[in-house]
């Protein structure tokens, strides 16, 4: 299987002391425990998020904690304290760690303790488990990403919502499996249409002609940094396209890449073993990371 992954970072040997918080207490690593109770652990029944530091700000932070709360609000959660008590709960571990640069956090809030082992949300009556894990984070992606086309689709928001960032990930794990089976480093997933749409971890772009095309969001997760590559386009007199398109159109394309909160925008290099465009970092993907990070120097 591949070792390349779009989240894989510098070894860091602090995050071998890395403090972590756990439910209104700053802990090390190793006492950061929950209940094997836990409605996360024992269900996947929770919400997610997660936010990249950069020169002591949290980047685009608003929006990140409004996304917490709509997924919260979604799966019927309250997560035990308001917005500026999750603000704070952050800063104090960011502080805790003396973290200025250069770290990925993960907010996790599940609805905590079960009395019993079983499914349903009534027997969760403690009270929400809230968890933040804060690490030492330099991207090392040492080529750019390799992915495979898999059966698994990101489906109907009747079945499990793609746009909910849920702790329910195993439809995108299997994919990935499946993508790392056929040798490639992650997965590109279809929608129920068979168009193109999102791999398991990132949302996905192509570059065709000068113009910029991605799914149409319907069926993937509407990150943050996806809707910031939109919204930069615009800006910028770059045509942008949110379409439905093939695989017809992606093996033709002359450039691919990716984007999320860690990795910004990575380059895809093969798509189901044909060679996009020069298989390396294209002219569109570096312009689009230079002014990605001007837009999080200015924010």
């Amino acid at each position: 299987m591949s070792d390349v992954t779009t989240h894989q970072a510098e070894e860091d040997a602090r995050n071998d002391s890395i403090l972590i918080y756990v439910d209104g207490r700053i802990v090390p690593k190793a006492e950061a425990t929950v209940s094997v109770y836990d409605s996360g652990f024992m269900l996947g029944d929770g919400v997610w998020e997660g936010l990249r530091l950069y020169d002591g700000k949290w980047a685009f932070i608003d929006e990140h904690i409004d996304r917490l709360f709509e997924a919260a609000k979604a799966i019927d959660l309250e997560i035990g304290m308001d917005r500026a008590g999750v603000v704070q709960a952050l800063l104090a571990t960011q502080e805790a760690n003396k973290m200025t640069t250069d770290a990925h956090a993960r907010l996790m809030v599940t609805r905590g303790i079960k009395t019993r082992p079983f499914q349903h949300p009534g027997l969760s009556r403690q009270g929400p488990t809230f968890v933040i894990i804060m690490e030492h984070s330099q991207p090392k992606i040492p080529r750019p990403i390799t992915l495979a086309t898999v059966p698994h689709q990101r489906g109907l928001p009747m079945t499990q919502d793609p746009k909910l960032n849920s702790h329910s990930k195993l439809n995108c794990i299997l994919a990935c499996i499946a993508a790392q089976k056929a040798g490639a480093d992650e997965a590109l997933m279809l929608d129920v249409h068979g168009f193109v749409n999102t791999t398991n971890a990132c949302n996905f772009f192509i570059v065709k002609n000068g113009a910029v095309w991605t799914s149409t969001g319907d069926y993937c997760m509407n990150g943050i940094t996806r809707q910031k590559v939109i919204d930069l386009c615009r800006a910028n007199d770059i045509p942008i396209h949110e379409r439905n398109y093939s695989l017809v159109d992606t093996y033709a394309a002359d450039e691919a890449f990716l984007t999320g909160t860690f990795g910004a925008q990575t380059p895809v290099s093969t798509i189901d073993g044909r060679l996009i465009g020069t298989g390396e970092l294209g002219p569109m993907t570096k312009r689009l990371r230079g002014l990605y990070k001007d837009l999080v120097d200015r924010s």
